[in-house]
C-alpha cells in the first residue's frame, strides 16, 4: 500500500497534468517568454516526473522485498542459536567454553542478565526465580550476524562440537551465516537505490530553482497576468494545490 507522502508526491504529479491540459486550451494566450514555462517544456517535466516518481516506487518495492526476504532466513536464528549452545554443552567440552557460547547467545537474543538485589531473587513464597532479563541494543541484523559467526567460529574451534543433527553440523551453520549475510546485503543494496530514487525525486520536484512545484507556481502566476486575478482562466487553476512532501 503507498505511503500518504507517495499520494503526497504523485498528487502534485497529477496536478501538474491538470494545470498544463488548461493552459494547453488557453490556445495563442498562452505564450510565456520564459523558457521554462513553455508548453513544450512543461510537457517534459511531467514526463521526467513520472519517471522518477515510478523508479521511486519500484525501488521500494524491491527494498520490502528484501526485507521480508531478510525476515524469514533471519526468523529461525534465536531458535538455533540456543541448539547450538546445548549441542555444545552435550558435547563434553570445558564448563568456561559453554559458559562463553551462553554469553554469545545472550547476544544474540537479545537480553542480557540484570543484575538484582539478594532479596529480590525470592519469590513471597520463599522460592528462588530466576534473575529477570532486559533488552540489549544489540539486535539490528548486522550485530545478530556477527554474534551469530562468532557462536559459529567458537563451536568450530572445538573438535569435541561434532553434532549428528543435519542442520547443526558446521557446513550447515556455515551455510545459514552466508544466507544471513547475502539476505542482509540485499537489503542494504535496495535501500541505497531506494534512497537515491528519493533525492532524485524530490530534487526533481521540489528543489527551489526550477522543481515541479515551483514551475507550477510560475505558471499559475503568468496565467494570472493574462488574464486577471479575477478571471474565469485564472479561477480554473488557482485552486489546483501543489505542496511540498516530505518523504
Amino acid at each position: 500500500m503507498a505511503s500518504n507522502s507517495d499520494k503526497g508526491h504523485a498528487k502534485n504529479v497529477a496536478n501538474f497534468e491538470n494545470l498544463i491540459e488548461f493552459c494547453t486550451r488557453y490556445g495563442q494566450a498562452y505564450n510565456p517568454s520564459r523558457e521554462e514555462l513553455k508548453l513544450t517544456n512543461l510537457q517534459t517535466l511531467l514526463a521526467e516526473a513520472r519517471i522518477e516518481i515510478s523508479n521511486c516506487s519500484q525501488q521500494k518495492i524491491s527494498n520490502d522485498n528484501a526485507t521480508d526476504a531478510r525476515a524469514q532466513v533471519f526468523a529461525g536464528l534465536k531458535s538455533l542459536g540456543t541448539r547450538i549452545v546445548n549441542a555444545l554443552a552435550a558435547s563434553g567440552v570445558d564448563i568456561n567454553v559453554i559458559e562463553n557460547a551462553r554469553s554469545i547467545n545472550r547476544k544474540l537474543q537479545g537480553i542480557r542478565a540484570s543484575r538484582k538485589k539478594a532479596n529480590d531473587n525470592t519469590s513471597k513464597d520463599g522460592d528462588v526465580v530466576p534473575a529477570k532479563t532486559i533488552s540489549s541494543s544489540q539486535q539490528s541484523a548486522d550485530n545478530q550476524i556477527e554474534h551469530f559467526r562468532t557462536l559459529v567460529n567458537l563451536v568450530a574451534s572445538h573438535q569435541l562440537f561434532q553434532p549428528n543433527e543435519p542442520e547443526l553440523k558446521l557446513t550447515a551453520l556455515e551455510a545459514t551465516l552466508q544466507r544471513l549475510t547475502v539476505a542482509n546485503s540485499a537489503v542494504i543494496g535496495t535501500y541505497s537505490l531506494w534512497s537515491t530514487a528519493r533525492l532524485k525525486r524530490d530534487h526533481l520536484l521540489y528543489n527551489d530553482n526550477n522543481g515541479l512545484t515551483v514551475i507550477a507556481q510560475a505558471v499559475k502566476t503568468y496565467v494570472k497576468s493574462i488574464f486577471g486575478a479575477t478571471s474565469p482562466e485564472f479561477r480554473q487553476i488557482s485552486s489546483i494545490e501543489f505542496k511540498k512532501v516530505e518523504y
